[in-house]
């Protein structure tokens, strides 16, 4: 029995429950399932489809076999291609040979030599590979981003016309509600979970080098090229005709990028809530029994969205690797794609459990008004902005500068810029509007931009 603590990845020691949704998609198992899936189908196709001579028309009874030793595939039958493999060192081979023994069982044994018909091996592997790829970012991915989102948009309603103080470069800055702050991310990853779901992810089924040899010298009067498409749509793929041995692999390099690019907006999202935290104006909801720290028991972390952190650098340091290395391959093809294909899950896995972590993070947060509000009354100075604008619609001269002066370096507070507005020459009504100026409502369209963000999405 497996070890979970001998594990050498924490993905399938420590954290190998959390990403367990993911073992049907990256485990070898369900690799070596879909490659018996596509074989079936393939010579499945040659039969009832292209009706090759000397094969013969599968009934409804043998198809519903054959997809039975799919759907019925297990652990102890992947053990058995294993075996195999141990002889042929060659695992592609191994899952042909496994079906072949199959189609002994089941009275199919004038069929054995069509399994793999004018295959390469990376027609099998190409499909699999983005089949996998596929339903894991359909059945898993998209949906834990999602939740993400939703968790966002969530706080982004809530909090709208909650004030603010805007931070640039680390200093106080004009204000903004924390609702807009939350909708800024919300917009950037519905943007990219928007293009992964119009990723079309490509597949190629056009022999040893891409020029249907085998298929051509055998029965040149078949169309293999119109055929060979739409098998590859069949399988829900995008066919690429253009290739050499292998698929170059762009479609997987896009998936990756767009994984990547919504890494890096919750990465962002992440540390901001960090830097929040570590302001005190969120809090976290306390676990009874949970600790901070191993000596100072007074400390309640932001664990969750360190983890994120950590978890989505390393799946991006990982994507951008992918995406360099599988768009290139020497001349007709090389093997060092090989083992590259086989750790994708490994960077699926870690942002997997970062988007957990984000969630969890995300609902443990309490939002420190007190603290946020306080902040505001401490930095009049973030009023400068406003006044010399209003300075400048009423035509006084170096309003900027008048602001500098007063400002820059200074303490200041609502004394201070009510003291300095009397000493302006302006008509009484506008002393009066730039009185009435807070750093609570000086926010500018804040809240009208979280209201068109859900008018528009």
């Amino acid at each position: 029995m497996f070890e979970p603590l001998l594990a050498v990845s924490p993905l399938d020691g420590r954290y190998n429950a959390k990403i367990e949704p993911l073992q049907s998609h990256f485990s070898e198992f369900a690799l070596t399932k879909m490659r018996l899936f596509i074989e079936i189908r393939w010579l499945i196709y040659i039969c009832n489809e292209l009706k090759l001579p000397n094969t013969t028309k599968l009934t409804e009874l043998q198809i519903k076999q054959l997809h039975e030793l799919h759907s019925y595939f297990d652990v102890k039958a992947a053990n058995k291609v294993k075996d195999i493999e141990k002889t042929t060192n060659h695992d592609v081979k191994a899952v042909e040979y496994y079906l072949k023994e199959q189609l002994t069982d089941l009275g199919l044994s004038t069929l054995k030599e069509f399994i793999h018909f004018g295959c390469t091996s990376e027609d099998i592997n190409n499909t699999a590979y983005g089949l996998l790829i596929k339903n894991a970012v359909e059945k898993e991915i998209l949906p834990e981003l999602e939740a993400v989102l939703k968790n966002i948009e969530k706080l982004a309603k809530t909090h709208k016309n909650l004030a603010m103080m805007g931070r640039t470069h680390g200093q106080p800055a004009s204000p903004t509600t924390l609702g807009k702050e939350f909708i800024n991310f919300a917009y950037r990853l519905k943007l990219q979970i928007a293009k992964l779901k119009a990723v079309k992810i490509n597949g190629k089924f056009n022999g040893a080098t891409g020029n249907y040899n085998a298929h051509a010298i055998t029965y040149p009067k078949i169309n293999w090229i119109t055929v060979t498409q739409k098998f590859v749509m069949e399988l829900g793929l995008e066919p690429n005709l253009w290739t050499t041995q292998i698929e170059p692999h762009d479609s997987f390099a896009e998936i990756f990028s767009t994984v990547k690019h919504a890494n890096t907006i919750i990465l962002d999202l992440a540390t901001d809530i960090w830097s929040y935290i570590s302001l005190n104006y969120f809090m976290q909801t306390l676990k009874e029994g949970e600790i901070g720290s191993s000596t100072m028991p007074h400390k309640v972390n932001p664990i969750d969205f360190e983890n994120a952190e950590g978890n989505l650098e390393i799946a991006n340091s990982l994507f951008d690797f992918f995406e360099r290395k599988l768009m290139q391959s020497r001349l007709q093809r090389d093997l060092s794609d090989s083992t590259v294909l086989r750790n994708m899950g490994v960077a699926f896995g870690h942002s997997y459990l970062a988007y957990k972590s984000f969630t969890k993070g995300l609902s443990k947060l309490k939002i420190n008004e007190p603290v946020i509000n306080a902040d505001l009354n401490n930095n009049w100075a973030i009023l400068a902005e406003a006044l010399q604008s209003i300075m400048r619609r009423e035509g006084i001269d170096q309003p900027y500068e008048k602001l500098k002066e007063l400002t820059r370096g200074k303490e200041v507070n609502e004394k201070t810029l009510q003291a300095f507005t009397k000493t302006l020459k302006l008509d009484a009504k506008v002393k009066t509007e730039m009185a009435k100026i807070t750093p609570q409502n000086y926010t500018g369209l804040a809240a009208k931009l979280v209201d068109q963000y859900f008018k528009t999405n």
